[in-house]
């Protein structure tokens, strides 16, 4: 599979590179803050796009993609190409993605940053379909997850706090794209996450004002693996992109470090 990855890699003084896997609907872009701030502080730092996103091969047949078995392939294929097992962190359904490979494989370290939870997303589509009844409906009609988000008024409500500029939103929402089909399906019901067995060390890092998934969701995340949610007050759901992002990098970073990793 060819597979865009992006990377910054400056001076290496980390023992292991970092691997970001992006969420549904937007791809290694989305980790343009974090890439060069990780990498300033000797982290070799790799962000790839699954199949079907960004500048991914498999577009066209993004609809039935796999997320418990593609795109944790797509993660184990960059994995492999890296010199030391990778620091995973994963956005949404990055999160999912980090979870399903480290029930298979080993690695420094997971980290979940608003992530689909251990109970998956039933709860987060029956709250979407009470709050948007059409675009709901539309989604599963045409079997496209794109109507989901498909204005920025819905994309702002989705990701972005009120701090967020109409403008900066405009930006991302322009990089949005459609997802698949098959991994709603996957994540509500047909593959959820297996915490039991995970034995890689994880951190769970949530926002106060996620409009996706709620903070009971992450706590009870983070409790399966045997962690504490950190919950990041008047954040949203796009942690990576919202105008406060450096608290959450700099705590990812205390973790780490206390770790010796």
């Amino acid at each position: 599979m060819q597979l865009e990855v992006i990377s910054h890699v400056e001076t290496v003084t980390r023992p292991n590179p970092i691997l970001f896997a992006h969420g549904a609907w937007h791809g290694a872009w989305c980790w343009e803050n974090f890439l060069p701030y990780f990498a300033e502080r000797g982290y070799a730092s790799y962000a790839v796009s699954l199949r079907g996103h960004g500048a991914s091969e498999g577009r066209n047949g993004i609809r039935w993609h796999s997320a418990s078995r593609g795109y944790v392939a797509d993660l184990a294929q960059v994995a492999r190409t890296l010199d030391k097992p990778p620091i995973l962190v994963g956005h949404s359904m990055g999160g999912y993605v980090v979870q399903k490979y480290l029930e298979t494989h080993s690695a420094a370290a997971g980290i979940l940053l608003a992530t689909i939870p251990v109970s998956g997303i039933f709860n987060f589509v029956m709250r979407y379909a009470s709050r948007h009844p059409s675009k709901f409906l539309k989604s599963l009609l045409l079997l496209n997850p794109w109507h989901m988000v498909e204005t920025p008024a819905l994309t702002h409500e989705a990701f972005f706090s009120p701090k967020v500029t109409a403008e900066e939103n405009f930006r991302h929402f322009e990089r949005l794209q459609s997802e698949s089909f098959r991994m709603v399906l996957e994540t509500m019901f047909l593959n959820l996450p297996r915490p039991e067995k995970v034995k890689t060390p994880v951190q769970v890092l949530a926002a106060e004002n996620d409009n996706v998934f709620s903070i009971d969701e992450q706590q009870s995340t983070a409790r399966a693996y045997g962690a504490e949610a950190e919950i990041f007050p008047d954040m949203a759901h796009d942690m990576m992109l919202a105008p406060d992002w450096r608290q959450v990098a700099d705590r990812i970073l205390d973790w780490l470090q206390s770790r010796g990793l």
